[in-house]
């Protein structure tokens, strides 16, 4: 897909400096999957966040998400190589297909609270999010340039988040007046779907890295298409990986902690129609989170290790103390003796406290995986290594989230859950401090050809590539 005629001859002339919104340029191609995300996970995570999938009891929601994350854990690992055959076209509206179908289970179990159905569904969203978030993991992280790589993830993360928020205030609209419901009615869900299946469109719309060409001139990769013995190779040997391994605890930790935040924090301490409106400013509080973290990791200091020790350092800071304000809440509630809910327009200056620990926990959780993205991107620049690797990542991060969704389904106590939490994120710091010092180098501006003046490629080169773009076929395997 590309520009013609005089569309394509003004693409050509225009100079690096200022082709950003070039439709090849990294620019649109990483706001485009945040759309996509937007429209599908996005509304999942609101979903999600409202606690049991909206219902009052839940453990249909728990036990769709530990099917969900089981084959997660499968296929995100396997997504990376798929990503790598077919492209992400295919790739991701297979993968975006599957939010649908999610939604309308439990648009279902509003009239027939039968689970079965809404743990099929998760099974097979599992397979369709590893899908889409290795390729979405490779799109953010291999199409900007080495030194702005944290930007490109901060844009994605608050388009993305945009999505939770919307969906936020769809269940917080439509039950706004049912002060007594537990579960949220039949025009929520289908509000759900109609997001979703929008966001299954709008994948088609995302170029083949071999067409993304970079500001600095150069292509996200030469390679149109690989083959299937070379991914199951590359795939085995993350396993053997030792910067793998390093990021393990924090790929574990990463979706662990939304089980206890989501049931036990929102869906315990607040009644529907205010986990609706907690959920707004949760997803809120992600887009202000990942913003400020990207912005440390890209412009903080020169030297690019420095910058991923500091915004590492920052991160554990404040996790901290976010997780310490969460066990002074928690001390006051459990189980068998659960706290009053409340309500942002009746319980006065009760809701205050509980809604600023839940909103810091946004504001966490983004500036976590903003940072864990901005170490695993910094570990290469190529798109078939980053598909594998952020691959990866999302598989051992949806294993983790598979046994925490049963740990909460097997009733473990709420303080126990909490520093299971704390202590996972905390182990995970200094390993990447590690890998950092390790297998980060500081930015080479002659290879990279993003300093200005000579460094920088000519127009004509710029042109050169765009044109070449423009003008060759897209491999049937891409689509």
């Amino acid at each position: 897909m590309g520009f013609d005629g005089d569309e394509e001859a003004a693409a050509i002339q225009i100079s690096p400096k200022y082709s950003l919104f070039r439709y090849n340029s990294p620019l649109v191609q990483v706001s485009l999957i945040g759309l996509v995300c937007f429209c599908c996970p996005g509304m999942f995570n609101a979903l999600s966040g409202m606690g049991g999938g909206g219902q009052l009891d839940p453990t249909a929601a728990n036990n769709a998400n530990t099917a969900l994350y089981t084959t997660f854990s499968v296929f995100g690992i396997l997504g990376g190589g798929v990503y790598n055959i077919f492209g992400p076209r295919g790739t991701l509206a297979a993968g975006c297909s599957t939010y649908v179908l999610y939604a309308g289970s439990f648009l279902y179990y509003n009239h027939h609270h039968d689970q079965t159905f809404a743990v099929v569904a998760g099974a097979v969203l599992g397979i369709g999010a590893g899908l889409l978030w290795a390729g979405q993991g490779a799109i953010m992280t291999s199409y900007p340039t080495a030194t702005r790589k944290g930007t490109y993830i901060s844009l994605f993360w608050s388009i993305f988040n945009m999505g939770g928020v919307v969906g936020g205030l769809i269940p917080f609209i439509m039950n706004y007046h049912r002060t007594e419901a537990e579960s949220v009615n039949d025009k929520t869900y289908i509000a759900f779907m109609c997001f979703m299946s929008a966001g299954a469109a709008l994948s088609l719309a995302i170029l083949p890295p071999s067409r993304v060409i970079r500001d600095d001139g150069t292509r996200c990769t030469n390679i149109k298409y690989s083959k299937v013995s070379t991914e199951a190779i590359e795939i085995l040997k993350l396993f053997r990986n030792w910067k793998m391994r390093l990021l393990f605890p924090a790929a574990w930790a990463s979706n662990f902690f939304y089980s206890y935040q989501f049931n036990n924090v929102n869906g315990l301490m607040f009644n529907l129609r205010t986990r609706g409106l907690n959920n707004v400013f949760y997803w809120g509080a992600q887009m202000l989170g990942s913003v400020g973290i990207g912005y440390v990791m890209d412009f903080s200091f020169q030297s690019r290790r420095t910058r991923g020790l500091v915004g590492i350092g920052i991160v554990a800071l404040f996790g901290t103390a976010i997780w310490g304000g969460g066990l002074a809440s928690q001390l006051n509630y459990s189980h068998d003796d659960p706290p009053k809910r409340l309500d942002f327009k009746t319980s006065g200056n009760d809701f205050a406290g509980p809604f600023v620990l839940y909103f810091s926990y946004g504001l966490l959780d983004a500036m976590f995986q903003s940072m864990v993205y901005w170490v695993i991107g910094a570990l290469a620049d190529d798109s078939e290594t980053l598909s594998r690797y952020t691959g990866f990542y999302k598989g051992v991060q949806s294993a983790g989230a598979a046994v925490a969704w049963q740990v909460d389904t097997h009733k473990v106590s709420l303080l126990s859950q909490l520093i299971i939490n704390w202590s996972l994120t905390t182990v995970s710091y200094p390993l990447l401090v590690v890998l950092v010092m390790l297998a980060v180098k500081d930015d080479d501006k002659s290879k990279e050809g993003t300093t200005n003046g000579s460094d920088l490629p000519s127009a004509s080169t710029i042109a050169g590539n765009i044109a070449k773009d423009y003008n060759e076929p897209v491999n049937s395997t891409s689509t």
